[in-house]
């Protein structure tokens, strides 16, 4: 992500490093929540919504995406791994920085954050684990 005042030449050296790294470099502009969570936070606030709306289950949600969309997760395991409360915190910035109220945050992952229901830390969020 290249700065207004970033060189061409800045931005080289480091595609290059990345390349000798391994890496794939992706040269975006620079955007609230860049293109990952922009795109990550509709698709889990989303399947909030689909499941306040009793549309379905997290666990036929989260096959549905495995499968049709060949994630290695689902919606719901995501937001578990990563927690709740990051989740709300990212979309309500993406929210607050645009105005778009695409971005406004469900009810539903409000409501699980209050509740201290955060995920695999808490032992509970979508789904329950076990404290080992």
């Amino acid at each position: 992500i290249a700065g207004a005042k970033t060189s061409c030449e800045t931005v080289s050296t480091v595609k290059a490093l990345a390349e000798k790294l391994g890496k794939t470099p992706v040269e975006v502009k620079e955007s609230p929540g860049f293109v990952v969570n922009r795109l990550l936070t509709l698709m889990l606030n989303e399947a909030c919504f689909l499941l306040m709306e009793d549309v379905a289950k997290p666990e036929d949600i989260d096959t549905a995406m495995k499968l049709g969309c060949n994630h290695p997760m689902g919606p719901f395991e995501l937001m578990d791994l990563v927690g709740l409360d990051i989740v709300l915190a990212i979309t309500e910035t993406l929210y607050q920085e645009t105005g778009d109220p695409k971005f406004r945050p469900s009810p539903l992952l409000r409501k699980m954050v209050r509740a201290g229901l955060l995920g695999r830390k808490t032992g509970q969020g979508f789904y329950v684990y076990d404290k080992k």
